[in-house]
């Protein structure tokens, strides 16, 4: 049973090609077998959230909160680890910022 926060490996197809990779990614939310996701990279230039080594991920990486999509639970290869609450705080809190406006 996935939950929110949880980090996967997941199989991901990019937008502007075909190409699928097994990429990193942060459980939003899961409903009828859909998985909302946030993306991950270990690039040092994108901005996001830091997710560190000593989190739990296998090298220092940034959550992007600009990259949020839906897949399949199939698409999942595996749990990797859970983020803690107070950094699942952060990200929500700044997933309800970037959506305030939308509230108006």
């Amino acid at each position: 049973m996935l939950r929110s926060g949880d980090i996967i490996l997941a199989k991901v197809q990019y937008t502007d090609t075909f190409e699928v990779k097994t990429r990193p990614s942060l459980v939003l939310f899961e409903e009828y077998g859909n998985v909302v996701v946030a993306g991950i990279t270990s690039s040092e230039k994108m901005q996001g959230i830091p997710l560190l080594k000593k989190e739990g991920a296998v090298k220092d990486s940034i959550i992007k909160l600009n990259y949020i999509f839906t897949i399949s639970e199939n698409a999942i290869s595996k749990v990797l680890f859970h983020l803690n609450s107070e950094k699942k705080k952060i990200v929500f809190n700044e997933l309800k910022r970037r959506l305030e406006p939308l509230a108006r």
